[in-house]
């Protein structure tokens, strides 16, 4: 006869010693989840910070966008979507400033009433302020009249600048404010850059801006 196996479990040590490579197992586990989580936090607020500039840079890249490819861009004989202007600030005072319109308008507008179509947009830094989009309707019966409406896009921009191509030098050229030509007529800069600051961090990023054709008609 063939002699039967005997069944054996697990002797105290051996339980012993599982537990304690179990506990071990846990214990480090604890330990790499609780670390990761101070980790993420003390990196949320520049993790939010770069998301919030990220956004903004969407948004305003895509206002131009929009503006380039609107029927009236596409349409105008004499003009084009985005061009440096002089815009009426509410404090009567008037301020050059990339100036774009919007057909459909946009969904950041806080209307007093009914939105309405063909929205005439100014961006413009201010210190303390932020980046501010001003925003009228050329169907409103004080257009040419009243200041546009300000909106602010964000408080963390600390400068808008401009860059001009210079194919002569073949180089770029960063200003301040928008810059005139020899004729004093406003030119058209190639991108804009946008300065963020929150606290220690600070970031920049920069536009292209649409190809133009020439210059907004007056309003």
């Amino acid at each position: 006869m063939t002699p039967r196996r005997q069944s054996r479990g697990f002797s105290l040590v051996e339980i012993l010693l599982a537990v304690a490579l179990l506990g071990a197992l846990l214990l480090s586990l604890n330990v790499f989840i609780f670390s990761m989580s101070e980790i993420w936090g003390q990196n949320a607020d520049k993790r939010l910070f770069e998301q919030h500039v990220r956004a903004v840079t969407r948004h305003v890249d895509r206002l131009l966008r929009r503006a380039a490819l609107s029927p009236v861009a596409l349409a105008a004989a004499t003009g084009s979507a985005v061009a440096p202007q002089e815009t009426k600030l509410e404090t009567g005072a008037t301020e050059a400033a990339l100036t774009f319109e919007l057909p459909a308008g946009d969904r950041v507008l806080p209307w007093p009433d009914g939105p309405l179509p063909d929205v005439v947009c100014s961006l413009s830094a201010q210190e303390g302020k932020g980046l501010i989009l001003y925003w009228h309707s050329r169907l409103e019966t004080r257009f040419a009249d009243d200041a546009p409406r300000p909106l602010v896009l964000t408080p963390l921009v600390t400068a808008l600048s401009y860059d001009y191509y210079n194919p002569d030098f073949k180089n770029w050229q960063n200003q301040p404010r928008l810059q005139k030509d020899g004729a004093g007529k406003y030119v058209m800069p190639d991108r804009i850059r946008l300065r963020f600051a929150l606290n220690k961090m600070t970031a920049e990023t920069v536009i292209t801006l649409p190809a133009t054709t020439g210059a907004l008609p007056a309003f």
